[in-house]
């Protein structure tokens, strides 16, 4: 059974962990596309590639890389510094260059035997379309327009959406067989009625193509005013509106006032073109700013904070003037819209044709009788399932579900209410077991900091047309990007996902994909039925806490699976192959080859305490005892004879990583009660996990690294000062993970290459940072080839040949990794290290290693006086 608090860490990992969540791109897409994925295929120049993963969820590639809101653009991690991705240009960039027709899928299911309606060519209406076709349906769209599309054709400009790459992109449809009904108006060549009775279902997908005026204006109905629906339409159709004058004044303040704005300026007859917007400034309008930016070059006049006080006429009905009104303010107190006016701040305009922007709504006669409307000119529908409120054949999608604003959102919604009708045709429920924010957009959890000092280059920018030229005709503007400039804008996304302790451990790629993955699963099915090798391959080196945004700790989760293993086995390792580590250690813990040395005595008559005991711990013992011999003759020869004793007792280190805790407490526990007979006040250390292990266990006693201590107190042995100056050597330092924060441990290590004269040149983990060398958790036994792929990546991070450690084992494990790596106590009991000197080092048998110990148990000894 596992401990209650390691339960609780596991399930916040699992209700927090950000590995799993969706980038912000792609979660604010409402038909997520995977943005982030195909953005990283152009960087790699694999643009067939990056077209596959688009038009695995987008038919109309080209058209959304060019008249697309991008929503995902506003969510981008770089537009907090004011320069987010160019996603959709770069969409374009990938329909424009690697959009083959003969690439396309055209497989469908086998007929289901189901009819369906859609009424509208729109873009909720293709995507309904579609996806019911590729289920296996008939379907049959309806169109009251000679042309498809939607607004896409009649409200979009062709300078910003060119009429054949729509189209290109539509006829995909008719490779699937849909069936198009146009120039087909229900409620006049065709009734509502018929359709529901003749299809299983049906789709109502029109969308907002019924234009407003100002009816609250005297003559709102004169000659020379348009709504902005009817003027675009005309305009889309014929490239030119008929009954427009020579001067237009277009009302408001959005992108599709601005697109009358652009439009009125290459209507042949027209002279000028000007705004008049509620708003005070360029930055305050709804529109986008490029589009006002385009507007501005192309010689769009804006009167900025004005309203249209009063509409003139001339004698034959037409427009031929407007007042204005100052606007003082377009909110309340509460923020809602209310604008407010000075009715006496005024100023005239001469203009003959007035184009109305502001606001559309949908055309609802054709259904009235038969399904439910709402006031604000929609079909009354659910939220989710958008199945109609007063027939349940009845779908609605796009701008009549009131749900779109603007194009992509109008396609999911196409999507969903396909995903409802076939539910629905299979007699389903509509919302059991479905995930509706497939269809919507949705706040990821994914929140990752960023590094602004790597913001990187500024925004691609994309080449268009001169204005001067470009107004006088409806060629595209935008003229795309260049291979270069696609991947140089590609170069800039960050990839934004989590995962950055998967990107950095080996072991946890071997057995998840992130750890919420992991845990999830132990939590389930019970840590007694998972792979028990997993907890034995962590190195505890906490490197995928240092790197989680949120902190996590792994390492705890291990070590008590592995502490719950032996609980379970008589508290005692579970693996075999471990067992000989815990053979080891009864040794080390053993009288043969431990000894406590007390400082000098000087009298039998009393009992002096030893308040520096040096510790040198179990691997430099069996490397160096001629080292071990001489830190404990320096530290008495600064701290006095009779202040230096040393204990040569295993600290349980090893025990610990195996999982047994109990034999940990029992053997760590003896080496804390002999510091305690022999009144230690302060335990130096040179050994990183024993300084680890007896600052967590040793209660009575201050510990101290050797290093610290000569810093701070007794200075470096006088032999080596300056041994180092000649040396032809420049050395890689590799700190432990096992005492990464304790940073003073850094410092001083290179404080006494400093004062012994050795160069050595920084790496990038190291300090706080650095890695582990693949001996931790005893990884080194339990899973061989696996420590070696993580000493192999250790030994990559230097940049020279030779390392210098203050870890017996990490020295040892470098190298094995093929470096010449030397012991710092090496360069300073040894004489002057030249590269010449680069040698193996250390015990070669496990029989050596013995003899080692013993021997540095006798130098110590030697250390022991008889008191007079």
């Amino acid at each position: 059974m596992l401990k209650e608090k390691i339960i609780e860490n596991m399930q916040n990992i699992v209700d927090h962990c950000m590995g799993e969540e969706t980038p912000a791109c792609v979660a604010t897409c409402p038909m997520h596309t995977d943005a982030k994925r195909y953005i990283q295929l152009i960087k790699e120049g694999k643009g067939e590639e990056a077209i596959r993963v688009i038009r695995d969820n987008l038919f109309l590639p080209g058209t959304l890389g060019r008249i697309c809101a991008h929503p995902c653009e506003g969510k981008c991690k770089w537009n907090e510094g004011k320069s987010p991705m160019a996603i959709a240009s770069l969409k374009r960039y990938a329909a424009d260059y690697f959009d083959k027709e003969e690439d396309w899928d055209v497989e469908i299911k086998e007929r289901n035997g189901k009819k369906v309606a859609v009424i509208g060519a729109g873009p909720s209406g293709l995507q309904a379309a579609l996806e019911l076709r590729k289920e296996g349906c008939e379907v049959a769209v309806f169109e009251k327009l000679p042309v498809r599309g939607g607004m896409l054709r009649v409200g979009i400009p062709a300078y910003r959406l060119p009429r054949n790459v729509l189209e290109k992109e539509i006829s995909y449809l008719d490779k699937l067989g849909v069936q198009f009904h146009m120039n087909c108006e229900i409620g006049k060549d065709m009734q509502f009625s018929n359709l529901v009775e003749e299809f299983d279902s049906v789709i109502v997908a029109v969308g907002k193509q019924q234009g407003r005026v100002d009816r609250s204006l005297e003559n709102w109905d004169a000659q020379g005013i348009f709504s902005a629906a009817e003027f675009l339409k005309e305009a889309a159709l014929t490239e030119n509106v008929k009954e427009a004058g020579k001067v237009v004044l277009v009302v408001g303040g959005g992108d599709v006032a601005m697109d009358c704005c652009r439009t009125a300026r290459r209507i042949t007859g027209v002279e000028k073109v000007s705004s008049v917007c509620l708003e005070d400034s360029y930055d305050a309008m709804a529109s986008s700013n490029h589009e006002v930016a385009s507007a501005i070059a192309e010689g769009i006049k804006f009167n900025h904070a004005q309203a249209i006080k009063k509409i003139h006429i001339d004698e034959n009905g037409r427009v031929n003037a407007v007042t204005l009104k100052k606007c003082t303010s377009m909110f309340d107190d509460q923020g809602r819209f209310a604008p407010t006016y000075d009715e006496e701040d005024t100023k005239e305009l001469k203009v003959d044709t007035i184009v109305f922007a502001i606001g559309q709504g949908v055309e609802k006669g054709f259904a009235e009788d038969l399904i439910e409307s709402r006031a604000n000119s929609t079909f009354a529908c659910d939220k989710q399932t958008l199945q109609s409120v007063s027939n349940e054949k009845v779908f609605i999608a796009g701008d009549a579900s009131g749900e779109s604003v603007i194009c992509i959102q109008a396609m999911a919604t196409g999507r969903r209410a396909a995903q409802s009708v076939l539910r629905f045709l299979e007699h389903k429920s509509l919302t059991e077991g479905r995930e509706f924010k497939d269809t919507w957009t949705y706040e990821t959890k994914l929140d990752m900091p960023t590094d602004w000092s790597a913001i990187p280059e500024k925004r691609q920018d994309m080449a268009e047309l001169d204005p001067k030229t470009r107004i006088h005709s409806f060629d595209e503007v935008a003229l795309g990007y260049t291979k270069e400039e696609a991947e140089r804008e590609a170069n800039r996304c960050r990839q934004c996902e989590c995962r950055l302790c998967m990107k950095e451990c080996i072991m946890l790629n071997e057995f998840t994909d992130c750890p919420k993955t992991l845990f999830k699963e132990y939590l389930e099915k019970g840590y007694e039925n998972m792979d028990q090798m997993i907890a034995y391959s962590c190195n505890e080196c906490r490197q995928c806490t240092l790197k989680c945004p949120k902190e996590f700790d792994l390492r705890s989760n291990f070590m008590e699976i592995k502490e719950a293993y032996a609980r379970d086995n008589q508290d005692e390792v579970l693996l075999d192959v471990l067992k000989d580590s815990d053979d080891a250690q009864v040794k080390e813990c053993g009288e043969q080859y431990c000894t406590a040395v007390e400082g000098a005595r000087k009298s039998t008559l009393k009992k002096k305490k030893t308040k520096y005991v040096f510790a040198p711990g179990c691997t430099v013992s069996a490397y160096t005892p001629e080292g071990v011999e001489k830190i404990v003759q320096h530290l008495k020869d600064c701290l006095g004879d009779e202040n230096v004793g040393a204990l040569l007792q295993c600290c349980g280190k090893v025990t610990k990583f195996l999982g047994e805790e109990a034999r940990f407490q029992e053997r760590n526990q003896k080496a804390v009660d002999i510091l305690d007979e022999m009144g230690a006040e302060v335990i130096i250390t040179v050994c990183p996990s024993c300084f680890k292990v007896f600052q967590g266990t040793a209660k009575n006693q201050k510990v101290i690294s050797y290093w610290d201590l000569m810093r701070n107190l007794i200075g470096v042995p006088e032999e080596c000062k300056g041994i180092g100056k000649e040396s032809d050597v420049i050395f890689n330092i590799h700190d432990s993970c096992v005492t990464r924060e304790e940073t003073t441990h850094h410092e001083n290590v290179r404080w006494v290459l400093e004062q012994m004269g050795y160069q050595w040149e920084e790496i990038e983990k190291n300090g706080k940072d650095t890695r582990c060398c693949g001996v931790g958790g005893m990884v080194c036994t339990s899973r061989p080839e696996l420590y070696e792929k993580v000493y192999t990546r250790r030994a990559a991070d230097f940049n020279q040949d030779h390392i210098v450690t203050y870890c017996g084992s990490c020295r040892g494990t470098m190298q094995t990794a093929g470096k010449d790596a030397v012991h710092i106590l090496d360069l300073m009991f040894g004489k002057t290290y030249k590269k010449a000197d680069a040698k193996i080092r250390g015990y070669k048998t496990e029989e050596e290693m013995w003899k080692r110990r013993l021997e540095t148990k006798e130098r110590l000894e030697n250390f022991r006086t008889e008191p007079t």
